[in-house]
């Protein structure tokens, strides 16, 4: 199978018919042979339903719902381990990305081999002030520390090599930063495509201003986890033993001020108790690095939801 198309999608029944007419048509248009993986994901309005029709209609339309609202890592996590394509895009079910831009971002994949392209919406329809300023300051913020010069990192519209999608894991709120997941797991050509970006149809946006507050821990979160999830102690070993030992020559200076001077008083001085609590915050630090290390050598790391339905795929 050339591609697949994963979109995850919350209260978007109006929508999905127009979307999917549009991305058959190009599939059609262009000869590949593909799949379309709508995830909803625990929608209140009839989305269900509507992808149930869809799929009597097209049989290359499969579904997975879940029982409640995870969110949209949740979403893509389940449909990458469906996906069959060599090539997986992601795209929103708003309308907002366009499906003209598959055949490009397959070429993209499969003639220049890349692992991953990121879509990039140089010129937005979202509000100036409380969507596309945030959003350049989170990019800027996020280049800087991940060292992957991606100008739109969360753009929904991404293509996939399948090899990439098949060795991470999206969970809690990562799916901002697939290509910092890619990029740890050794996938390193990750390329950049404008795309064009269209006014929201229908509906209203699921995001608000927590996205940004939130997506500035998940980097602190990705980035440490990406350096030192398999070597905790490298992080908290290195601490500790720097508080360990400023405690404790500190504390070896008050010893030997007191023999030198018998008249010498070490617990009226701040430097005692400075130096009780660098050695007690040092030794916190080391069992943490060592705690940190069992959890890292025997987590399963598994990643699992309640799904209430699937439709064509196998169970």
């Amino acid at each position: 199978m050339d591609i697949s198309v994963v979109i995850p999608l919350l209260n978007e029944e109006e929508s999905l018919p127009e979307l999917a007419t549009w991305i058959n048509r190009v599939m059609q248009e262009n000869h590949f042979s593909y799949e379309i993986i709508f995830v909803d994901d625990g929608s209140t309005d009839d989305s269900w339903q509507v992808i149930g029709r869809l799929r009597e209609q097209n049989p290359q339309i499969r579904g997975i719902k879940f029982q409640r609202n995870y969110g949209k890592s949740a979403a893509l996590n389940e449909a990458f381990r469906a996906a069959q394509g060599d090539v997986v895009i992601t795209m929103d079910a708003d309308l907002q990305d366009s499906p003209d831009e598959i055949p490009e971002l397959y070429r993209m994949i499969k003639d220049d081999r890349y692992d991953l392209v990121s879509g990039w919406k140089k010129v937005r329809y979202d509000n100036t002030l409380t969507k596309n300023i945030p959003s350049k300051i989170y990019n800027a913020a996020n280049r800087r520390m991940s060292g992957i010069q991606l100008h739109d990192m969360n753009c929904g519209l991404k293509s996939y090599n399948k090899k990439v999608i098949k060795s991470i894991e999206v969970y809690g709120e990562m799916h901002r930063y697939i290509p910092v997941l890619a990029k740890w797991a050794g996938f390193r050509k990750i390329g950049e495509k404008v795309v064009e970006h269209r006014k929201r149809k229908y509906g209203v946006s699921k995001f608000g201003w927590d996205r940004f507050i939130n997506g500035f821990l998940d980097l602190l979160s990705i980035t440490f986890v990406g350096k030192f999830s398999k070597r905790p102690m490298h992080f908290f070993g290195v601490w500790g033993m720097l508080f360990f030992m400023i405690g404790f020559f500190s504390a070896l200076y008050l010893v030997i001020a007191k023999i030198v001077s018998a008249d010498f008083s070490i617990t009226n001085r701040p430097g005692f108790y400075i130096s009780l609590t660098a050695v007690v915050i040092g030794v916190q630090l080391f069992l943490a690095g060592f705690i940190g290390e069992l959890i890292s050598r025997n987590a399963p790391g598994r990643n699992s939801y309640l799904i209430e339905a699937t439709t064509g795929l196998d169970s």
